[in-house]
């Protein structure tokens, strides 16, 4: 999987990764639960530092970084790869309303000579390095008011699914690292 921006392994980066034709996968609990335990994990075992997050219904943001000895490009790919044969599996197993309509649009992506049977995430990783610190503030901003946005939320601290209520003095559901 490319990435638009290449990644200095150094760096923190404002990330947006997406689901295929921006398909609402995240508006069930249990697929959400799958990108916040995987995250977990890379932030215990990868070395994944993360510093705003927010999980839309089809897309998340991250503001990241991967500690020495790590490389973010590594996340990306193995994050990638292991959610979606999560997802994947969940979509088969679990109740889903949606399912047929679903597995179409991600089978559709699958390239004719590929080995999977779906594709999640769309190919590449929109990656922007954080260059300054009014451009740190402003994406955190931009993470935190999404749900705002969106009509999920009236306040970003209120939404569960995002590092904004750790901004907000609360105790969200990653460990999060403020600049």
């Amino acid at each position: 999987m490319g990435i638009k921006n290449p990644i200095h392994e150094d760096g923190t980066y404002f990330l947006t990764l997406t689901i295929v034709d921006w398909v609402d996968i995240f508006t069930r609990h249990i697929y959400k639960s799958i990108i916040v335990d995987s995250l977990k994990y890379c932030q215990e075992n990868k070395g994944l530092d993360i510093f705003a997050w927010v999980i839309m219904t089809n897309h998340l943001h991250l503001i990241a970084r991967a500690r020495e000895g790590h490389h973010l490009s590594d996340f990306l790919r193995d994050f990638k790869k292991f959610t979606s044969k999560k997802i994947s599996a969940a979509i088969n197993d679990e109740p889903e309303s949606r399912k047929d309509w679903i597995i179409h649009r991600l089978k559709y992506h699958v390239n004719f000579d590929d080995t999977r049977n779906y594709q999640v995430w769309r190919e590449g990783n929109e990656a922007k390095e954080i260059i300054s610190n009014d451009f740190l503030d402003q994406k955190i901003d931009y993470i935190h008011q999404n749900p705002v946005k969106a009509g999920i939320v009236y306040e970003p601290e209120h939404y569960v699914y995002s590092s904004a209520i750790d901004y907000a003095g609360g105790k969200g559901l990653l460990k999060v690292l403020f600049p």
